[in-house]
């Protein structure tokens, strides 16, 4: 078989990339400023950014999911000593700064088991699909702090959505299911949380959004997102500072806007029929 000819053509297509990005760059040299065009030189270093951020933003807002979703449901039906944990813990945690939350949990709390079991993962995900922006040995441990912080601060006002929800149901609801002969435990389950699900897509929306923002506070314990990587860039060229900060500004904007449009999609497939969404 001839490799030649298909060799030379991807060199001739990675020749018409480079050619590309360079006319590109000098067009936005030309028009914009060098700042803009160092900013456009280093737009992969701030997509992995990008992607650490999504990342940490989908694992925190599960992780809060798991935890708060149970825990609104003990506030709403537990009571005793469980009950009485789950309350203070939440109050805790939703009095504290996020930013003393997230250093505790990076220097204080035993990360290894964890981050052992996470490595993995991430192991396993890598063999699966390739390089994740997670390889090295210094990034995993401040990922899984960050989750860890930003997934139990979430699960705390997950909770009182989620509370909230729950406790909109009318009793009467209750009710009827254990006058069918269901268990108190099998109405929560088929009964009131389906729709107290339904009825927390809009809090949840807004959670959402500010666990996404509250990613960028990770840039304190070293981890690489998208708000840590533009310091990297605007310390390499200090003139590019506002630049920087104005094009990572509109990456939030633009994932703030995209996630919001597309819970407001889910909010309305799953309202509640008869009720205003």
């Amino acid at each position: 078989m001839d490799f030649a000819v298909p060799l030379a053509e991807s060199t001739a297509l990675l020749a018409d990339q480079h050619q590309l990005v360079a006319i590109n760059d000098a067009l936005i040299e030309q028009y914009l400023g060098e700042d803009w065009a160092f900013v456009y030189r280093n737009r992969e270093y701030l997509f992995w950014g990008l992607i650490v951020t999504i990342a940490l933003t989908l694992t925190s807002i599960l992780l809060g999911f798991l935890a708060g979703f149970p825990a609104g449901v003990i506030e709403t039906y537990g009571s005793g000593y469980v009950h009485s944990f789950v309350r203070k813990f939440g109050v805790l945690l939703r009095g504290t700064p996020i930013l003393v939350i997230m250093l505790f949990t990076y220097f204080a709390l035993p990360l290894e088991p964890v981050y052992n079991a996470v490595q993995a993962g991430v192991n396993a995900f890598e063999v699966v699909l390739g390089p994740t922006p997670f390889t090295g040995p210094d990034v995993p441990d401040a990922f899984i702090a960050a989750t860890i912080a930003l997934g139990f601060r979430s699960a705390a006002y997950q909770s009182q959505i989620f509370r909230g929800a729950l406790q909109s149901i009318d009793d009467g609801q209750m009710e009827a299911a254990r006058s069918i002969g269901m268990s108190r435990l099998e109405a929560i389950r088929h009964v009131i949380m389906p729709q107290a699900l339904r009825r927390s897509v809009p809090g949840f929306q807004n959670e959402f959004t500010i666990v996404l923002k509250d990613t960028s506070i990770a840039f304190a314990i070293g981890l690489g997102e998208l708000l840590r990587r533009s310091q990297d860039l605007f310390l390499q060229q200090t003139t590019a500072v506002l630049e920087v900060i104005i094009f990572i500004s509109l990456i939030y904007f633009v994932l703030t806007f995209t996630t919001n449009r597309m819970l407001d999609a889910l909010s309305t497939h799953f309202a509640i029929p008869g009720e205003s969404s």
